[in-house]
């Protein structure tokens, strides 16, 4: 006797639960917010089937890389682009000379070469991608690499001033693509940090996005500006309920161009707390990140390829985006050679500079020595001659 087909809803419901065990196995907490998301944009279930075998067998690989001696992160962030059209106040990528002219005069690379780095990353087991700046939008053709590359995650950070009518046609057709629009508060606290009429311009952009079915979240940098208003839940909620199933909070790395000082330690301990009692509700109304406090479920700092690594707008391999310090180029070198090089290796040895000693981010912390241990390994400066980020590490530390 032939088996008859399930009727439509019985097939999409064993489609949903299908989804559920897989992502279960990445983190328990979150089919409760993406499978609930996934039932609302059904159209995005076999994107999101892919991509939960993809990490299945991304998994495998690195475990196998590693038991070959190669360290492969499951993320690589990839600043695309130099360019920007905002110049917010603090800004890390300024900072650290990513949206500056490379001192080695290398261009930037081109959207072909940029295809060759996530092809490479996607081989050795990377399954996700994060796409930064500059502003990642002010790169033509960019969401053509989405397409291509159908069975790994991009997640996108924008200011969200600069998508275009076209970049909304085709990341509606991207259902391997989360966009993150970056937001400090409300009105005043964007603006003031952002420029005027940025807030409602962003906002404009994440409704856009979600009227779309584009997967969005916002981002917020947590600074002393706004550190008290994102430590109050009714703040967080409502961030929640626009934000879509993504929320950042991530600290500011201090530059010395905004003269913003460092947060005081029972500031942190306060935001982190109210972060950890509303991600406890179970709402579902979001799936939260706060860097750097989550890190310490994987026992510090995840650069130079524990979890993940970067690649400057010109091809230099950095340990972190707030790391100035490389010895290999994707021009010059492959993405293997990079992960397997000696300065990543020193960082990942060196247990104590992955420590953050009360600090956003621990190779800043760690920025003079650092440096001083990098130069014996050949490492050269990226970005800037003397990065802001660097040379306020070596006026604070001994």
């Amino acid at each position: 006797m032939t088996e008859l087909p399930l009727p439509r809803s019985e097939a999409l419901l064993q489609r949903i639960l299908g989804i559920q065990r897989m992502v279960e196995n990445l983190d328990p907490n979150l089919p409760r917010v993406f499978v609930r998301w996934a039932i609302r944009h059904p159209r995005h279930l076999p994107a999101l089937i892919r991509l939960a075998r993809a990490h299945q067998q991304t998994s495998r690989a690195r475990e196998q890389a590693l038991e070959d001696g190669m360290q492969v992160p499951p993320f690589l962030i990839l600043s695309v682009t130099t360019r920007c059209n905002l110049r917010c106040a603090g800004c890390y990528a300024g900072a650290v000379g990513i949206t500056a002219e490379s001192p080695n005069k290398r261009p930037p690379l081109t959207l072909e070469a940029w295809r060759r780095v996530i092809e490479e990353a996607s081989a050795l087991g990377v399954v996700a991608f994060v796409i930064a700046g500059g502003e990642p939008f002010m790169l033509p053709g960019m969401t053509s690499l989405f397409r291509q590359f159908s069975d790994r995650l991009f997640l996108v950070f924008t200011n969200g001033t600069a998508i275009e009518n076209g970049d909304f046609q085709a990341l509606k057709r991207c259902r391997n693509t989360a966009v993150v629009v970056s937001v400090e508060g409300d009105r005043e606290l964007t603006d003031g940090r952002r420029g005027s009429g940025v807030y409602q311009r962003a906002l404009g952009t994440l409704d856009r996005l979600k009227a779309a079915g584009v997967l969005t979240g916002l981002s917020v940098t947590i600074g002393p500006a706004n550190i008290d208003y994102w430590s109050q839940e009714r703040k967080i909620d409502a961030l929640l309920a626009r934000s879509g199933p993504l929320a950042f909070f991530i600290e500011q790395i201090p530059t010395g161009e905004s003269q913003d000082p460092a947060i005081p330690a029972e500031q942190r301990a306060r935001l982190r707390a109210t972060v950890l009692r509303v991600r406890n509700r179970a709402t579902g109304g979001a799936y939260l990140i706060h860097s750097p406090d989550d890190e310490e479920f994987f026992g510090g700092c995840v650069s130079a390829g524990r979890g993940f690594a970067h690649v400057t707008p010109t091809g230099d391999v950095t340990a972190c985006p707030f790391s100035a310090l490389a010895t290999h180029n994707v021009s010059t070198a492959t993405v293997s050679q990079a992960f397997t090089s000696s300065f990543f290796t020193m960082i990942r040895d060196n247990g104590p500079m992955l420590e953050t000693h009360d600090h956003p981010c621990s190779l800043f912390a760690n920025a003079g020595k650092l440096e001083s241990m990098a130069k014996t390994l050949g490492a050269y400066r990226t970005g800037a001659a003397e990065p802001a980020i660097v040379r306020l590490a070596a006026q604070s530390l001994p």
